[in-house]
């Protein structure tokens, strides 16, 4: 059997970690792997990965070292051309004209869509991986990349309140997580943030300024304040919300932004991403499709792929209580 496998959205720590699994679990298996460029535009290109080998199939040392590595060697991409009807049922032809039996798609919400509709069109097996930082798919705990974001989200914060401190500032911080407000609850929790905004849990300007002037009134020297990005149309527009409101405390913004999605990927993903991947390939073998691998409470599992991509998935109430307690 030859599997295919590409990287597609946004890039995650952890998704060369997830590749490498695949790639090892499929050989030792008797089967071959072709990994393709750029996610779903490397398959309209016929655009392969073609390692130290010189081959377009992978063997056992092409993805050596590929653990700690952060980004994706198959590189990543949107593709506006496969998320069109035309598009797809092109996709599914080349890969028939390719030879390829089962496709491994790693990725977030838009690359798990994209694989569903791309089931409608094809009708060899196919496995998706959890590969984003946002958190926001369901039937997994934790989407690969989500750890190494929080944690590198807190170490930029720790450094952040020395200067908040030294200068009796509050920063806003801006992180990743449109419509998910994971990242930015987690690290605000880690970090010992004063208040989180995210979309789960909105709050009124006046409420919370009243609530910083009690905490400077205790003697509070500087604050730090997390923000999911697009909240309240965008950090800068807070900001100056937050001026007019009376806030006490000077103002910056600090945009982290991708940064998040960089570095090497922290243990907890490699080991998500490993056990993401070789069960991507178990169960093609088992001749599952339309399913997506993940793990719930240490146990690696199945779900479908319409169910992973289904609706917004909410942040723990009680870490949303938990931040509102200890800050």
């Amino acid at each position: 059997m030859q599997i295919g496998v590409l990287c597609s959205g946004g890039d995650s720590p952890g998704m060369n970690a997830c590749l490498r699994a695949i790639v090892r679990t499929a050989l030792n298996e008797g089967h071959e792997i072709v990994g393709f460029m750029d996610g779903y535009q490397g398959i309209l290109d016929r655009d392969f990965y073609v390692g130290s080998a010189g081959a377009p199939r992978a063997v056992l040392r092409t993805v050596s070292g590929l653990v700690k590595k952060g980004g994706t060697v198959l590189n990543s991409s949107r593709c506006p051309e496969f998320a069109t009807p035309e598009g797809t049922q092109k996709a599914a032809e080349i890969l028939d004209e390719l030879g390829v039996d089962a496709l491994i798609p790693i990725g977030g919400n838009g690359t798990l869509t994209g694989a569903h509709e791309l089931g409608k069109y094809w009708k060899c097996p196919i496995i998706g991986c959890p590969g984003t930082i946002d958190n926001d798919l369901n039937g997994t705990d934790f989407t690969i990349g989500f750890k190494t974001a929080v944690q590198t989200a807190v170490e930029a914060i720790d450094k952040l309140r020395d200067t908040a401190s030294s200068h009796h500032r509050m920063f806003l911080v801006e992180l990743m997580g449109r419509h998910c407000g994971y990242i930015t609850l987690f690290a605000a929790i880690a970090a010992g943030c004063e208040a989180a905004c995210i979309p789960e849990a909105p709050f009124d300007i006046p409420s919370i300024v009243e609530k910083l002037k009690l905490m400077k009134n205790r003697g509070k020297r500087s604050i730090i304040m997390a923000v999911a990005e697009g909240y309240h149309d965008g950090v800068m527009v807070l900001q100056e919300k937050l001026k007019e409101a009376g806030c006490p405390f000077p103002t910056r913004v600090v945009v982290l932004g991708h940064l998040l999605r960089g570095g090497d990927p922290c243990p907890d993903d490699r080991i998500l991403a490993t056990q993401c991947g070789s069960l991507a390939v178990k169960a093609i073998l088992k001749g599952e499709t339309d399913k997506m691998a993940g793990v719930t409470n240490n146990i690696p599992t199945l779900v479908p792929l319409t169910e992973a991509i289904d609706g917004h998935r909410e942040v723990p109430r009680d870490l949303v209580e938990l931040l509102e307690c200890v800050s």
